[in-house]
């Protein structure tokens, strides 16, 4: 239920880092053969695939290489003077995405491919140098501290959220991508039998990150929380559930779903197959989920709730994200982190979703963790659970 990369040492993360990167230069050669000029429209759910990868070189190199005060995590200058320049000219004019807005990427003048790669490989090593002078200092007996650690735990898990885009995108333009880059496998938090209904007993309960560890700003601070009883599903809403609703009100599929010589199919990554009816629906947007829930006389969980029953026996997630009635919000006694356009800027106009889906790497998958999208987005992973009235 937890992430191990938010606690780990200095040589556990190097390992992760260069998994995470196999992943990455992976996705980079099955996104050329399946699109060999790297085109894609300039749509709000894209990036340009060679945008998205500069990107990822970026943000691990201003924040682990560039940044001199990297040692004191969450309490470091966010940009200024304590920042070096960059292996590549114009790095921050490109790949910044606080400072370049989303539709100018597409007329950038970027590094080709090769060009790219090259980037991505020299900030690696140059991170994982770094890190290996804090495993020195741990190795002479100074402990890694989390705030020693803080930036890596970050770059990585960053990384894993653009493998992630870079997968729902090709699924969004019929891409065909290998399978093993795609999903994540030997999943320990899915149950394989779960009770229809968990119930869950009136409560103050703890929502929120405390205690030692990584975690984003958007988690932080614990707080109370005083909920109600709630009966809640065990599992997120199946198509065998959702598609009566579509059947008996004419609610729209999400694209990549459709009724075809006598019987559901679904394209996954360009390829037309019969739909899984005990699967989680998926691609459905939080519209379409609110929907369901009046048809059936049902609710979404708040943030607080979903939490809370994830902690109970028998509560089955991760194939899906799931939509929460929740809006993004900061916790009480929020503080900023030093990537401060994570979370701020994206408050009260974004839903909270909560869980993983498959494509999410294992380093992100963590009960705590928020994700949180527009309401009406249909391209990302998302399906809902329900609780009772």
């Amino acid at each position: 239920m937890h992430s191990a990369v938010r606690t780990a040492g200095p040589a556990a993360l190097a390992r992760a880092l260069q998994a995470t990167r196999t992943r990455t230069l992976g996705l980079m050669q099955a996104w050329q053969s399946a699109l060999p000029d790297l085109s894609v429209p300039p749509l709000p759910g894209m990036n340009p695939p060679l945008w998205e990868w500069g990107h990822i070189a970026w943000f691990q190199e201003w924040w682990t290489v560039r940044n001199r005060q990297h040692h004191l995590g969450t309490r470091s200058a966010s940009s200024g003077a304590d920042f070096d320049a960059s292996l590549l000219s114009h790095a921050d004019a490109l790949y910044n995405s606080s400072e370049v807005a989303h539709d100018s990427r597409w007329a950038l003048s970027l590094p080709d491919l090769a060009g790219t790669q090259t980037y991505l490989a020299q900030v690696l090593q140059r991170s994982l140098g770094h890190l290996q002078a804090v495993q020195v200092q741990h190795d002479a007996g100074h402990v890694a501290s989390d705030d020693d650690l803080y930036f890596w735990r970050l770059a990585l898990q960053h990384e894993d959220m653009h493998n992630e885009a870079s997968v729902y995108m090709a699924q969004a333009l019929g891409l065909t991508l290998p399978e093993a880059l795609c999903w994540r496998t030997g999943a320990p938090w899915l149950q394989t039998e779960s009770p229809a209904q968990i119930h869950v007993a009136a409560q103050v309960y703890t929502l929120g990150h405390a205690g030692p560890g990584f975690a984003f700003d958007n988690e932080r601070q614990a707080h109370p929380v005083a909920l109600a009883a709630f009966s809640i599903d065990a599992e997120a809403v199946s198509w065998a559930r959702y598609l009566p609703f579509v059947q008996a009100t004419g609610h729209p599929m999400p694209p990549h779903v459709r009724w075809e010589h006598g019987a559901w199919q679904a394209q996954r990554f360009g390829r037309w197959q019969a739909l899984d009816l005990q699967a989680p629906a998926v691609h459905l947007s939080a519209q379409d989920a609110e929907a369901w829930c009046q048809w059936a006389g049902r609710r979404l969980p708040t943030e607080a709730e979903w939490d809370c029953a994830a902690q109970q026996s028998g509560f089955a997630w991760g194939q899906v994200w799931e939509w929460t009635a929740s809006d993004f919000a900061p916790y009480p006694s929020f503080e900023v982190h030093p990537y401060r356009d994570y979370s701020a800027p994206w408050w009260h106009t974004h839903r909270v979703l909560r869980g993983a889906c498959a494509a999410t790497s294992a380093h992100v998958v963590d009960v705590r963790y928020r994700n949180f999208f527009v309401p009406e987005r249909q391209d990302i992973f998302a399906g809902f659970r329900s609780v009772a009235l």
